[in-house]
């Protein structure tokens, strides 16, 4: 996967995944782990997962963006994300598992807002 440059992201960044399930169980005890092992081979640390929620209704969106849960995962920075996502390791070691887990993905790059 080639993402872009994210050159004017700076500081952490949390990933909003909006995800619908092929395999829920194989998501959380398969896919999860995987991807905890491709960022350790990678040498990356402090990628935390924030919250993991399950969706209990469609309030205010299309009937067709109906989603099984949402996670947000923060990564020290735009670039430790990148570094994963675009890595051999990653594309050996999780992705199998992420294709075989999920059957819709939407993914949104986030930073905080000082408010």
């Amino acid at each position: 996967m080639k993402l872009p440059e994210f050159k004017d992201v700076q500081g952490p960044v949390l990933m909003l995944n909006m995800l619908k399930f092929a395999d829920r169980t194989y998501y959380f005890q398969t896919y999860l782990p995987a991807f905890k092992k491709a960022i350790e081979f990678l040498g990356i640390q402090d990628v935390k997962i924030r919250l993991v929620c399950d969706v209990a209704a469609n309030v205010l969106a299309p009937a067709e963006e109906e989603w099984d849960a949402i996670l947000l995962v923060e990564y020290p920075s735009a670039q430790a994300f990148k570094t994963i996502a675009e890595s051999e390791a990653y594309r050996d070691i999780a992705d199998p598992h992420r294709l075989k887990a999920t059957a819709k993905l939407h993914l949104y790059m986030t930073t905080p807002v000082d408010l």
